[in-house]
């Protein structure tokens, strides 16, 4: 199984396929030519539910590989509520993914994808495992907390969206560390799944621009702000490659009002048709 221009990589369970749609939509709809491979990590997808994403996949020209998580892998994780199963699977994708690739991407699925990632791809990531964006600069109060919160010296990274070196990441990434770290800090992790990330692997992890590989789709305003004027939206749409819809109110939802919501609306209205 040769690598793919673009792996990706998505997790969600039945309820999110809705807003993985919207996203794979647009991601092929901005990367018009480039084979693109998907990696479904789930835990248990109806099989009528993923033959209907592979036709939607299909009519896309999206190579799709479903992979069930064997539970097995999970045995000594700290699962609840809180700790869903899903939280461990991206961080755990290289060992998942058995096929010879070299690099891949994971993407949340309440993203956008409004311009190419072929630079994203061909980046180089001066030797180390990851590349991932900060939503918080130097001087941002939450950024002092974080680092004293965990004990790390590096930048705070969001992981919806997180590009892998797929070999040094496996080198990196040990299962019983996970768990166990997660068992030991769990009183001070306030985000468990960015929490984890940051504390293992935020030292072997490039920071790239935010506002081109993983927009806050809550912050227009602030970016407007701190970019002195520049980052408008025609700035964004011609500029920003992802737009990612953090945090609670989702654009899919009703009475949503973000910036971007007619934009989202706009993906999502098309997704529907593509198997209609």
């Amino acid at each position: 199984m040769k690598q793919h221009a673009m792996d990706v990589i998505v997790t969600c369970d039945e309820g999110y396929l809705g807003p993985l749609r919207t996203m794979l939509y647009s991601l092929r709809a901005s990367n018009q030519g480039a084979q693109v491979r998907i990696w479904l990590l789930h835990k248990g997808i109806s099989l009528p539910a993923l033959e209907e994403l592979e036709r939607f996949c299909s009519v896309l020209g999206l190579a799709i590989e479903p992979v069930t998580v064997d539970r097995v892998l999970l045995d000594g994780a700290k699962c609840s509520e809180r700790y869903p199963q899903e939280m461990y699977y991206r961080l755990l994708a290289p060992s998942i993914i058995k096929a010879p690739i070299e690099r891949a991407l994971y993407l949340d699925p309440d993203i956008l994808v409004i311009n190419p990632l072929d630079d994203l791809f061909e980046i180089d990531l001066h030797g180390n495992a990851f590349a991932a964006a900060s939503h918080l600069d130097a001087v941002h109060p939450a950024t002092a907390l974080n680092k004293a919160r965990l004990s790390t010296s590096s930048d705070y990274f969001n992981t919806g969206v997180i590009l892998f070196d797929i070999a040094r990441a496996r080198k990196s990434i040990c299962v019983d560390e996970l768990f166990s770290y997660v068992k030991a800090h769990e009183q001070v992790m306030l985000f468990p799944d960015q929490d984890l990330f940051n504390s293992l692997f935020g030292a072997v992890t490039l920071r790239i621009p935010d506002e081109i590989w993983n927009y806050d789709a809550r912050k227009y305003p602030d970016n407007i702000i701190r970019t002195w004027g520049t980052a408008t939206l025609d700035w964004v749409m011609e500029h920003t490659a992802i737009l990612h819809f953090c945090g609670k109110n989702k654009p899919w939802a009703p009475g949503y009002r973000g910036q971007f919501a007619s934009l989202y609306k706009h993906y999502d209205v098309l997704a529907q048709r593509v198997l209609k």
